[in-house]
């Protein structure tokens, strides 16, 4: 059985820069061990998977070790296939996933999509995880699957040299760190090896709990990110009652067939 397969990197302008996704266009659904092992031999942050619903789609998400219930480039780039590639002149388009139905539309050069809106609350880290993150935040935060290090300076972020292994042994599946930017109005990086990604190089779905905290500390709605992970990344959130509109460019790098016997 061949398989459409698409790399695109998201939330970037540039080739080899933002977040590589793999997008699977199908027309029905495979059985889960078949889509998991997919991603993991595509050993990417992230494969997406989508089978037509009417005139919308069904969207999952898979990492090389799980599937997981939001991934915002994933979502970006499924979308700037099917709204440039296959599907070229329609002006939006709705996924319906494990996080709801997620829109969306382009946006100048790039495309903007709403995600859910997400709480943090003050907690005091478990023991462990301060060292294993390294450097001395400001505040911890923590969500519904993350732990949330809020650091005083881009720099501080920049030269965190996390024990990823240690993160392992914590309650919330992601850590985040995060402080003001220097050129942005803040920076972040993602840590998740209990899904199998130790650092992720861009990742939208951050958005839903960071950028409502930014907005709540810098008093504006429209924020600009910057992930500080090597590839690196440029994000731009707009944060609505209940909801966060994110939005970036994507790139083209890889159009092809892959060939997995069912």
């Amino acid at each position: 059985m061949r398989i459409p397969i698409f790399q695109v990197d998201a939330f970037t302008e540039t080739l080899f820069g933002g977040n590589p996704a793999a997008v699977c266009p199908l027309d029905a659904w495979l059985p889960d061990p078949v889509l998991q092992a997919i991603a993991a031999e595509n050993n990417l942050s992230e494969t997406a998977f989508f089978v037509r619903d009417g005139g919308d789609y069904r969207l999952r998400w898979f990492t090389p070790g799980a599937e997981v219930p939001l991934c915002g480039h994933a979502t970006l780039a499924s979308a700037f296939v099917i709204l440039t590639l296959l599907e070229a002149g329609r002006e939006a388009v709705t996924f319906h996933t494990l996080s709801g139905p997620l829109k969306v539309v382009p946006e100048g050069d790039g495309f903007a999509m709403t995600l859910p809106r997400k709480t943090l609350d003050p907690v005091t880290p478990p023991a462990g995880l301060p060292e294993a993150l390294g450097g001395v935040p400001a505040a911890w935060l923590a969500g519904e699957r993350e732990y949330v290090a809020v650091y005083e300076t881009e720099a501080e972020i920049r030269a965190l040299k996390p024990d990823i292994r240690a993160f392992l042994g914590f309650d919330r599946s992601y850590v985040i760190a995060t402080a003001p930017g220097e050129r942005t109005d803040f920076v972040l990086r993602f840590f998740a090896p209990a899904v199998g990604v130790d650092e992720d190089p861009v990742t939208g779905s951050a958005q839903c709990v960071t950028a409502p905290f930014w907005a709540g500390r810098l008093g504006r709605d429209s924020l600009t990110c910057r992930q500080a992970s090597k590839r690196g990344g440029l994000l731009r959130s707009t944060v609505l009652p209940g909801a966060v509109r994110v939005s970036g460019d994507c790139v083209l790098y890889l159009e092809g067939s892959i060939v997995v016997p069912l």
